[in-house]
């Protein structure tokens, strides 16, 4: 059971993939929606000389920045902790509430949320190196002639791409949330981890930010 606890985030996160795109073979998903909304931002930008499109960039890559950083400060902390670990123990077993574990448990359950947390990492600095591609492309398309629908196409997946790192870095940190519940019991664990999936795909597909979206208009153009 333990065991499970502790693995089960990490395969929620790795399986989340296939199992949206099998759901959005019958009803997309708001990140499919948003990516067409994505193509249309990308096509109104190439036709205004304006900073408007940067800035909403640079508002972007800073929110994805400060994700990336935070995930620095936990991946330290975590080592901070495998290095104290036997100080703490006390303490992290005064929160269990069925039976205790073991010292080999504890160190493969915090090993399982140190890769969570460099997933996330890496997640957020790929989805920066995307926007700043998505930047340079931008800042070289010329306003004053009629956009190249390919440079617009690139364009929109490279931001399309950025978006789909970040939320995985995202979904990470989701999942990691049902890691902090293993501490209390593996069964609070494993409720946590099937309850923040269940969160997720309702989130993804049956919100109302999903039915909102769901009513603009779609570009015809397939990414």
């Amino acid at each position: 059971m333990s065991l499970l606890s502790t693995l089960l985030p990490l395969i929620f996160w790795l399986t989340y993939g296939t199992v949206s795109n099998q759901i959005g073979r019958k009803r997309p998903s708001i990140t499919s929606l948003m990516i067409h909304q994505r193509f249309r931002w990308v096509s109104n930008a190439v036709k205004r000389d304006t900073p408007f499109d940067a800035i909403l960039t640079g508002n972007i890559m800073n929110s994805v920045a400060f994700f990336a950083s935070s995930s620095v400060l936990l991946i330290l902390a975590m080592f901070a902790i495998f290095g104290q670990l036997n100080e703490l123990l006390p303490a992290l077993r005064t929160v269990q509430v069925n039976g205790s574990y073991s010292m080999g448990e504890y160190q493969l359950h915090l090993i399982i949320m140190l890769v969570m947390v460099v997933l996330a990492f890496l997640s957020f600095t790929l989805s920066l190196r995307q926007f700043n591609h998505f930047c340079i492309l931008l800042g070289a398309a010329d306003h004053s002639e009629t956009a190249d629908p390919e440079e617009t196409r690139a364009m929109a997946q490279l931001n399309a791409q950025g978006a789909r790192y970040f939320n995985n870095g995202i979904r990470a940190y989701y999942f990691s949330i049902a890691n902090v519940g293993w501490f209390i019991s593996a069964e609070i664990g494993i409720a946590l981890a099937i309850f923040t999936f269940i969160f997720i795909v309702h989130r993804e597909f049956l919100s109302k930010s999903h039915e909102a979206i769901s009513r603009l208009p779609q570009p015809k153009d397939d990414l």
